[in-house]
Formats: C-alpha cells, structure tokens, sequence
C-alpha cells in the first residue's frame, strides 16, 4: 500500500505497453482527459504531440507514459484517474492493483482451501441421501410401527438390513422380531 503512483506506473507501464485494449482511440481519449481536465499535466503542445497519428500508438503510449513519469508524482496520479475513468478493465487488471487486491483480500479474509469449504461433511450428496433415507424409513416405521404389520413387511425389513451396517441391521432385525412376535399373539 505505501508504493507512490510514480512507482506503481513504472511497475505497470510494461503491462500497458502490451495490453491491446489500449488502441488508438482510448488512447487518444486518455490525452485528451489529461489535457482538457488537468493541463497542467499535459500541455496542448504536448497533447498534440502524443495524438499525432503518423506515430504508432504502442510508440506513442510508451511516450506518454515515460513523460508521465518524468512530470512526477501527480502526473502518475492523475494518468490513473483518466485510465479508471475511461478503460476499467485495464484498470482493474493492472498487475500493481492485482497486488494490492490479493494482499487486502488475504488481510480481509484467508483464501479457503479446499478442505475448509467443504468441512461439513467430506462424504458427499450420495451418503447424506443414504443416511437421510434411512432416518425417513425409520420414522415411518416408528409412526406406523403402532399398527399391525403385515408379515411380508418383517420379511422385506429383515432383508433391507443385509446391506446396512451392523447396529442399523441389529435394529431393524430386533424390530422384525419384536413385530413378529406381537403379531403372533
């Protein structure tokens, strides 16, 4: 956070220099900005300089941008504003705020692994489907656990419990017999 804006635009103007969403036009709109808005930055003379259109635009834009850092500090500052104001996604995607949003995004908040987004259960939707089905089949057994049960649902209990775990099996098998044995009666 304590880099100056001189310091930030010798860091990005590499990235500038490269970046083809800077055409002709926007930088011609950032010149423009810079000279209409803040002359003391840019003068006309020198405005008409960087806007002659003879010279390449990469040519130009590494110009303006060597210029800008030999004008200072409120220079720098202000080529950002223009730049903000008329392109933000190169803004936005500049390697000096890159930095600046993960370094206050790591102070804000620490990036989640993984392993700490998905602490809740690491089993997956299929055993929580799984377990869930088998609370409802118990519920609804407790609830209709009451009236009489027909023998070939023990059956279908006793054989539904082969494929669970061993208190579950315990469980329902105990509750076929126990039913078994009322039914009998």
């Amino acid at each position: 956070m304590g880099e100056t804006f001189f310091e930030q635009l010798r860091a990005d103007s590499r990235f500038l220099k490269s970046d083809r969403r800077l055409d002709t036009e926007v930088v011609d709109r950032l010149i423009l900005q810079l000279n209409r808005i803040y002359p003391q930055v840019l003068s006309d003379n020198e405005a008409k300089k960087f806007r002659d259109l003879d010279v390449p635009t990469c040519i130009r834009l590494a110009e303006l941008l060597t210029h800008l850092q030999e004008k200072g500090e409120e220079a720098c500052r202000e080529f950002y504003r223009a730049l903000h104001l008329h392109v933000e996604e190169v803004y936005f995607s500049l390697p000096t705020r890159l930095r600046r949003r993960e370094s206050i995004d790591l102070v804000v908040s620490p990036v989640p692994t993984p392993k700490q987004r998905f602490v809740l259960n690491d089993r997956g939707p299929l055993f929580f489907l799984s377990c869930f089905s088998v609370a409802v089949g118990v519920a609804f057994l407790y609830y209709y656990g009451e009236a009489k049960v027909a023998g070939g649902t023990s059956r279908a209990l006793g054989l539904a419990a082969l494929g669970l775990g061993r208190r579950v099996r315990e469980v329902l098998i105990w509750y076929t017999e126990d039913n078994i044995r009322r039914s009998s009666k």
